[in-house]
């Protein structure tokens, strides 16, 4: 549940760094909106990553395909995060604006998988 909740709140925090974008774009006080919401995406992401963590088998040495499953995803968002920030400051918008669409369509994805993974368990209940 917990991981529901943060893919929920990254999904939402990378579409709204998206309107921002768009608000740096067209209004002199966009690039302050678009700054503060570069911090909830770093925030959630984060909490995306310790909730993966968190939904692992505690105690277990290898990790099962299901604990890889859940924390790779949670690690590639937070490099996409990092790499997202570095081109953000260096103003480099040729790959900045393309890699947060990515980062949008990826954690849309992984939210519905994380989604349907729960429906189906509750369905064959």
């Amino acid at each position: 549940m917990f991981l529901r909740i943060a893919l929920l709140a990254q999904t939402v925090a990378v579409l709204v760094q998206a309107v921002t974008a768009g608000l740096l774009l067209s209004t002199p006080g966009g690039r302050t909106a678009h700054s503060a919401t570069a911090i909830g995406v770093v925030v959630t992401v984060l909490l995306h990553l310790v909730a993966a963590l968190l939904t692992t088998v505690p105690g277990s040495r290898a990790p099962s395909t299901r604990q890889r499953s859940t924390i790779l995803p949670a690690v590639g968002m937070l490099a996409m995060t990092v790499v997202q920030v570095a081109l953000g400051l260096a103003h480099m918008k040729a790959f900045h604006v393309p890699l947060g669409v990515l980062m949008f369509g990826v954690s849309m994805v992984r939210l519905n998988q994380v989604w349907s993974v729960g429906r189906a368990k509750t369905a064959s209940a």
